[in-house]
């Protein structure tokens, strides 16, 4: 078997090509069946996020599997795969390994560093096993890399300061504005994005806040986690009119399809605002951009803001590197030791055998009325004489680093004992 990720990220694609690609949390469960469904498909997993749109595989064969995943990124998208291909990574093997939990560690993110992609890491887990798409190695693969990615948060600085996009939107937002404390800003969400647009907000002496959002359930806990803030609430009917009280705008809800575009604000909007979009799909439509009084931005339009505030934690990054190779090596271990699995397994079985055989003989020469009374410690004491013969090959072999060396070993034991490892569950 072996481990796969194929995928495109803000360093590979523009947000137009991403959104196409993005794939909704109501829509990961069917499509994990649909990859699974693919022959040479055994497990996989998928991270969908603003940034980045990326499937773990492990499959049978490597190029009947990158060839599948691929296929399937092409329908989704409706991107032919000649055009696609050229957006798209691969990696293989140690590489996919090593790539996880780089962005588990938010060493490949478009703020580096930045807190939230653990979570979202996080969730890919829980939603592949929720959904029984994964087994024993991309489990163990993502338990690794949130171990990783924890790890780095907790032993190095990396996180320190690091700004989300959030923050870079508010950041672009003050450079654009001669003073944004005194601006009114509109909010169209009310999730985990829209919390953190509120809160640098509120550090920027930002006071004027309307959230809109269809939800007033969402909008009232949003308020709740903000008491001194006094956040205006506005249903979605009245998306327009609170906009054009605003000079300042941000979009952050999960619409599939764009929620504003030119023909909506065309004389709704009356004084200038900038509108700055982080949702991935889009919640602004690009036809904007031609409004007289409406500058529009977009994710992609964060990377100059976000590039000021990069090189700072690079070293740091560097720090982080080191760290993540010795859980790459950790993992790598663990996934070559499988190997020696079968022959353990069978090789215990075949010692298990023999030891309930030779019991049952010794049982019945002792008699009924001994074996009753002392079965038990005899039992135990046969048990515990196979476990401790094992034991020393067991913990040898799962130790020999040497793949060559493992082998011979593997081989010598079928030899001499005769074993059957075929029969096996892997």
């Amino acid at each position: 078997m072996n481990i796969v990720v194929v995928g495109l990220s803000h360093k590979t694609a523009s947000v137009d090509i991403r959104e196409r690609l993005s794939i909704p949390e109501a829509k990961i469960e069917s499509a994990l069946a649909h990859l699974k469904a693919y022959p040479h498909i055994e497990e996989v997993a998928i991270i969908s996020t603003c940034n980045r749109l990326e499937i773990y595989g492990v499959i049978k064969e490597t190029e009947a599997g990158v060839t599948e995943i691929t296929q399937f990124l092409s329908e989704i998208s409706q991107i032919t795969l000649t055009s696609l291909r050229r957006h798209l990574f691969i990696l293989l093997h140690q590489d996919a390994v090593r790539h996880l939990m780089r962005v588990s560690a938010g060493l490949e993110s478009l703020v580096l560093g930045e807190g939230q992609i653990l979570a979202q890491v996080k969730h890919t887990h829980k939603l592949a096993q929720q959904h029984k798409s994964i087994n024993r190695l991309l489990d163990r693969l993502f338990k690794q890399a949130l171990t990783a990615g924890k790890r780095i948060r907790s032993e190095t600085s990396i996180g320190t300061g690091a700004v989300s996009i959030s923050s870079a939107a508010v950041e672009l937002a003050h450079i654009k504005l001669e003073n944004i404390s005194n601006s009114r800003v509109a909010i169209v969400g009310a999730g985990k994005m829209a919390r953190l647009l509120v809160q640098h907000l509120l550090a920027k002496g930002t006071s004027d806040i309307t959230i809109i959002n269809r939800s007033s359930t969402r909008i009232k806990e949003l308020a709740n986690q903000f008491p001194e803030a006094q956040l205006n609430a506005c249903p979605l009917e009245g998306m327009l009119p609170a906009l054009a009280q605003a000079n300042l705008v941000f979009t952050s809800t999960a619409a599939t399809e764009p929620i504003l575009n030119r023909s909506m604000l065309e004389g709704v909007i009356t004084s200038n605002v900038i509108l700055i979009d982080i949702a991935v799909p889009r919640n602004v439509d690009a036809d904007v951009q031609g409004l007289l009084m409406v500058q529009s931005f977009n994710v992609d339009d964060l990377k100059a803001v976000v590039a000021q505030n990069q090189e700072s934690r690079r070293k740091i990054a560097q720090e982080a590197e080191a760290l993540l190779e010795e859980e790459v090596e950790t993992f790598d271990s663990w996934w070559s030791s499988l190997d020696t699995v079968p022959t353990i397994s069978c090789l215990r079985s075949k010692m298990e055998n023999i030891r309930a055989q030779e019991l049952e003989k010794a049982l019945s020469r002792l008699g009924t009325e001994f074996a009753g009374k002392h079965q038990e410690v005899i039992e135990s004491l046969t048990r515990a004489i196979v476990n401790k013969i094992l034991h020393e090959p067991t913990v040898q072999l799962r130790a020999q680093q040497d793949i060559e060396a493992r082998k011979r070993c593997l081989q010598s034991l079928q030899m001499l004992f005769d074993l059957d490892t075929d029969s096996q569950y892997i």
